[in-house]
């Protein structure tokens, strides 16, 4: 058995999607295992550049089988509008397979989600808005709508009539807007199933049978650790475990199997939603570092939001990579940090209490936290065309270095250019 997860180690915004488009070409299936088309991986190929949000990152490669499974929130006409905007665009048609047993976000969690963000105001929690937080309290109320339900008429009118009856109380007495009769769902269900219906099928068997027979299997995680609602910023998460551990859950492949995993850190540190961010910069510093992250600046790939910037937090990302049990790390942007004489890194906090503490804090304890800074050399060139190691300046050098033996975590990867052959292995 070969399965590895690539996982993000910060708030998200690593820049998994390069990361684990370079490894799906290896791999047998690629599966999205938590999460919805609330974030997305950005990828650039000979393709063009491609913002996948539903789609698994392997949908580049004939070969592969791609999976979603039952632990993903499926938004079904988000999956249908990228699935055909990628055959649109020259791409071959991908192997899809969608788990019978994920359950499907309805237009009412996308209304309720949009509503609450609205009532909430400037308390709010930055949501997408894609229906996520709605979702996940239906299927945990045991609410929710299964891929299966979506074959059979009466066992699905009576769950929307059940999931409805509550939520209409809540949309008149406390949204004050119109109540939503089961049958304006049942349309728009009933076509995403004829479509959907090719793709569906019993992914956890499939998976399994795929982990005897040692086929390499690829778990591409959605978010960061920071964003998981156990071990992050809570209440400033996602609503779905963000963690490698919860990979083989949201599968359906044994524990066991899993044997590699991948955090995925930026040199830098950026954050899309809201939330404590202690090496936050702001003003022009900040909008200097947006302009030259990543192919087109720092902008979320759902939202097109600027995301916040700030500079690398070895205490917060020393953490993830502790949560998500990393056995490797894949450094991105390296790049991007080459315009600067001097590097600023987030070493430790100084909490409100006047504690410094090296050891990433619950919530409460952020909250109004200060980051102690350590300067390091920078390089002052353009590391595009490095392919090795040993060709990168001393300085860059030191700074990967430094960012392993701080975080803990040996760093096997460098990424330092949006190009697929942009990458050092180490």
């Amino acid at each position: 058995m070969a399965v590895t997860a690539i996982v993000g180690a910060n708030w998200g915004d690593e820049g998994k999607g390069k990361i684990t488009d370079m490894l799906a070409a290896q791999s047998g299936y690629v599966v999205r295992y938590q999460g919805g088309s609330n974030a997305g991986h950005t990828i650039i190929n000979h393709y063009g550049k491609f913002a996948l949000h539903m789609l698994p990152s392997g949908v580049f490669y004939p070969g592969v089988h791609n999976v979603l499974g039952p632990g993903v929130a499926l938004d079904i006409g988000k999956l249908r509008e990228e699935y055909e905007a990628l055959i649109g665009r020259g791409v071959p048609k991908p192997s899809l397979h969608v788990s019978e047993r994920a359950q499907v976000v309805l237009s009412v969690h996308r209304l309720f989600d949009e509503l609450e963000e609205e009532r909430l105001g400037r308390r709010g929690f930055g949501s997408t808005k894609r229906g996520i937080a709605p979702f996940y309290a239906d299927k945990f109320a045991k609410l929710g709508i299964q891929v299966a339900d979506l074959f059979e008429p009466v066992r699905l009118r009576e769950k929307l009539e059940q999931s409805l009856a509550a939520k209409n109380v809540l949309l008149q007495h406390l949204y004050g807007v119109e109540p939503i009769e089961e049958e304006a769902l049942l349309d728009g269900l009933q076509q995403e199933a004829e479509w959907i219906r090719p793709f569906v099928c019993d992914t956890t068997d499939m998976l399994q049978e795929a982990c005897r027979n040692g086929e390499h299997i690829l778990l591409e995680g959605q978010l960061g650790a920071l964003r998981d609602p156990d071990h992050g910023i809570y209440p400033y998460s996602t609503s779905s475990s963000t963690i490698a551990g919860y990979g083989p859950v949201g599968s359906g492949i044994p524990v066991r199997a899993v044997t590699d995993v991948i955090a995925v850190v930026k040199a830098y540190s950026s954050c899309a939603g809201a939330g404590p961010f202690i090496s936050e910069i702001e003003g022009e510093e900040a909008d200097e570092l947006r302009r030259r992250g990543g192919d087109a600046g720092e902008y979320g790939v759902t939202t097109g939001r600027p995301r916040r910037m700030g500079w690398f937090d070895v205490v917060a990302t020393r953490y993830g990579c502790m949560i998500q049990g990393a056995t490797e790390a894949a450094l991105t942007n390296l790049d991007v940090l080459g315009y600067l004489d001097t590097i600023p890194v987030c070493t430790a906090y100084e909490l409100k209490d006047g504690t410094v503490t090296d050891k990433f804090p619950s919530t409460g304890k952020l909250q109004g936290a200060k980051p102690i800074l350590q300067h390091l050399a920078g390089w002052r060139s353009d590391l595009s065309g490095v392919r090795s190691f040993d060709e990168l300046p001393e300085a860059a050098k030191a700074y990967v270095l430094f960012i392993e033996e701080n975080i803990r975590v040996k760093v096997t990867t460098v990424s330092i250019g949006p190009g697929r052959e942009q990458v050092i292995i180490r």
